[in-house]
């Protein structure tokens, strides 16, 4: 089976066969560099993925061997992050309306939102926004010639893309703010040992890698469980008791275990047989969900 195009962009390419959906990075000439029209074609492509029942898993990559993303594109020079004195970002600030939010941030955010499981595949050098649109991926794993650097202070601005809320919850406050105080640019392997990343794997090994975590997961759980499960993990990282994790987690038990998929999870396992999972992520997302968008939820004392 080979690769069909699920949309057509200019600075990214989104893809998908057999389940997974492969989106990269697409600047070769310009080390995938960021720009603010990357980042409004990555959001769309993550609206794509969610809407697409289909994609199971989006992997995100770069193109080529050399870089993930090397950051901000800095063709712009002194003026690169002054948005107000860059006529067209000037004029995508205005069309905001809740303020000058910081493109990193849009998309990190978008991805954070995603409904499929992310995997980063990281190819090689990812600085600046290039490692902070990672922190909302769920697995990140990298080639043994990744570079990381969070070099904001070395460029005279500060951490983005809500990488304050991100990295030290991956991190660890000290590790976060070492990295951001030093700006230094450090080696897939200190990245291991950081948590920043989960494996390092040979270059030549990374999409291969990838897309075996991809299948793990495409061939085997059911779509509305991670949709869910993901949720539930992110969100409950600032929740103050584990009452409220208490609280979605019995919501979830109660209603998907009613669900088809449920039958069949149970079915599969009993006659030793891979699981058919039919539940779809664009309809059949439980009744509660989005739950945090309610602040009246408190699904236990209603249903006792």
């Amino acid at each position: 089976m080979s690769a069909t195009v699920i949309k057509e962009f200019d600075e990214i390419k989104l893809e998908k066969e057999n389940g997974v959906a492969v989106l990269t990075l697409y600047r070769p000439e310009k080390m995938n560099a960021f720009t603010g029209k990357m980042m409004q074609e990555m959001v769309e492509a993550f609206d794509e993925t969610d809407k697409d029942d289909d994609v199971k898993v989006v992997i995100v990559t770069g193109s080529g061997d050399r870089a993930f993303c090397a950051g901000a594109d800095l063709s712009e020079g002194a003026k690169t992050f002054d948005y107000v004195a860059r006529a067209d970002e000037a004029k995508a600030v205005k069309k905001e309306e809740d303020g000058h939010r910081d493109s990193g941030g849009r998309l990190t955010l978008r991805i954070f939102e995603s409904l499929k499981p992310v995997i980063g595949a990281i190819n090689g050098a990812a600085v600046g926004i290039g490692v902070t649109m990672q922190l909302p991926m769920d697995i990140r794993i990298a080639s043994d010639n990744a570079r990381f650097g969070f070099v904001f202070n070395k460029r005279g601005i500060n951490p983005e893309a809500a990488s304050g809320w991100f990295l030290p919850r991956l991190v660890g406050i000290s590790k976060a703010l070492e990295w951001c105080y030093t700006g230094r640019v450090f080696p897939a392997a200190e990245a291991l040992a950081g948590g920043l990343v989960s494996e390092v794997v040979p270059q030549a090994d990374l999409m291969s890698r990838a897309q075996e975590l991809a299948r793990e997961i495409a061939d085997n759980t059911a779509p509305v469980s991670n949709a869910l499960t993901r949720h539930m993990m992110w969100r409950m990282l600032g929740a103050a008791h584990p009452m409220d994790a208490h609280i979605v987690d019995s919501a979830a038990i109660y209603e998907r275990g009613q669900s088809g998929d449920a039958k069949e999870g149970v079915t599969s396992f009993l006659e030793k047989r891979p699981a058919e999972y039919t539940g779809k992520v664009s309809s059949e997302m439980p009744t509660f969900f989005p739950w945090w968008e309610d602040p009246a939820f408190k699904w236990i004392s209603k249903k006792g």
